[in-house]
């Protein structure tokens, strides 16, 4: 049987499988949410099928993605990255990761964990959606500019209003699985 699923991950298998198992479930561990915070970093200007398809170079690279080594990543360890054909080669994005992890550990200090942080803003529960076409989804609103207002204010880069949306459904933060789609009811 087919099972009816957002329009966004058509038959691609790796983008099925994204789809029916991580996207849109509530993430509170903050490896994860950085990870996440990472891949959308990267993904800006670019399609998430090409971040998907790197993930595993991604993982690779920024040492599984753990925030205390990346924050103290050396310019020679940045010239590496620089040089690493798996992932995407952007200069100003790496140099944002690097700095993301530091603020991100910020966070942590100040919260507690990222994950109170990030969470507080939707009282610590992910917000429904109820769309019912992709068309109805939006790029930004008003709740991803606040968040991206805030991570700015406290030094991330990259994490402009469109970034933290997608960063929020990802996440689980926001539920936006189209009404008809199997993954709606079960996240």
């Amino acid at each position: 049987m087919n099972k009816t699923r957002c329009g966004w991950c058509k038959n691609d298998p790796l983008y099925m499988a994204y789809h029916d198992t991580e996207w849109g479930v509530p993430v509170f561990a903050d490896d994860k949410l950085f990870e996440f915070l990472i891949l959308e970093t990267f993904q800006a200007g670019l399609s998430w099928i090409t971040i998907l398809r790197k993930r595993e170079n991604f993982r690779s690279a920024f040492d599984d993605f753990d925030y205390k080594k990346i924050a103290n990543y050396t310019e020679a360890k940045f010239e590496e990255l620089l040089l690493d054909a798996g992932i995407i080669r952007n200069r100003l994005k790496i140099k944002a990761t690097i700095s993301n992890a530091v603020a991100f550990m910020e966070v942590q200090q100040e919260f507690g964990s990222f994950s109170t942080y990030i969470w507080s803003f939707t009282n610590g529960k992910p917000i429904k959606n109820k769309w019912k076409t992709l068309s109805e989804l939006p790029a930004t609103t008003e709740l991803s500019d606040i968040i991206s207002k805030d991570l700015k204010k406290r030094g991330f880069k990259f994490v402009g209003s469109t970034v933290i949306y997608a960063h929020l459904q990802a996440t689980g933060m926001i539920n936006d699985h189209i009404i008809d789609c199997f993954r709606h009811q079960e996240v």
